[in-house]
């Protein structure tokens, strides 16, 4: 199981208080941060492009830690964890699939945030019986309509940051009108409740590569996602410019069953931007 847990811990519901743990697999070391009530499927969160355990929305993480055990952890070559970005999406599924097996898991239930949805979804065509449940959000399939154009888009908002010493989510994340504005002034405050035991921020070449991959990524064949037969709950923002609003749609088409959420004013964090309304519907369904 976890490499360094102490047995009889107090249950930890709070991420800004989530111990640092690691595991090692294949020779990379994963940086990880788990809380909540372990037993039980854990529900395993799949990370954005250049984040690191830093990036999560404790208001989002909060809430299903309250009655899951919630795990985090750093993509192979990111933040703390050792080793090199791979150039594709299905090696990083490959290394997400490693850390799993690693901490001992073979049923994990998924919560995935853009990037973290293309691997969620590469993970769960190779491996369906590890996933039972599946949430997708801020993403869109394989081979989606403009994906491949997220890296301009992202160093375009990068740029524009830097010109007005913002940070970079605060516009690849929100709109850029009163409310969305607001909203992401609140969600950048809330990524800094954790003071102590902080992760390394992501390296320029790593980052690169995972924008490597994106791109690649966006110009492969889909896959069948009518395969994927587990339930799933999709979410995104209406005016998401990163991947774009409409494959959220196109996710929803492909996959039989699943559930479809698209929150008005809002862009690529639309989720966070909508917490107080999200955080229960994830919750609700997580538990079902």
């Amino acid at each position: 199981m976890s490499s360094n847990v102490t047995p009889n811990e107090p249950v930890i519901t709070s991420y800004a208080k989530a111990p640092a743990r690691t595991v090692t697999a294949g020779g990379v070391t994963y940086a990880y941060r788990e809380l909540g009530p372990q037993g039980g499927i854990p529900v395993v969160f799949f990370v954005h492009l250049a984040a690191t355990l830093d990036n999560w929305d404790p208001r989002i993480i909060d809430p299903v830690a309250k009655g899951r055990h919630v795990i985090t952890f750093d993509n192979r070559g990111v933040g703390a964890s050792t080793g090199q970005v791979p150039d594709s999406v299905e090696a990083m599924a490959d290394d997400a699939y490693a850390f799993i097996s690693a901490l001992g898991f073979d049923t994990i239930d998924v919560f995935s945030f853009s990037l973290g949805g293309f691997i969620a979804q590469a993970l769960v065509v190779k491996h369906p019986e590890l996933v039972r449940k599946l949430v997708l959000t801020g993403t869109g399939p394989k081979g989606g309509k403009d994906i491949e154009k997220v890296a301009r888009v992202t160093y375009w908002d990068i740029l524009r940051a830097t010109l007005t010493r913002s940070d970079p989510k605060e516009f690849l994340f929100f709109n850029r009108n009163p409310t969305g504005k607001a909203a992401a002034r609140a969600f950048v405050n809330r990524l800094g409740e954790r003071t102590v035991d902080r992760d390394a921020k992501i390296k320029t070449k790593a980052f690169q590569t995972q924008l490597k991959a994106i791109k690649k990524w966006g110009r492969s064949t889909p896959d069948d996602l009518s395969k994927v037969t587990h339930p799933t709950l999709i979410a995104n923002g209406d005016n998401d410019r990163m991947v774009p609003s409409v494959l959220s749609g196109d996710l929803h088409r492909r996959i039989k069953g699943s559930e479809l959420i698209i929150y008005p004013d809002s862009g690529h964090g639309g989720i966070f931007q909508y917490h107080e309304e999200f955080a229960p519907v994830a919750v609700e369904f997580l538990g079902r």
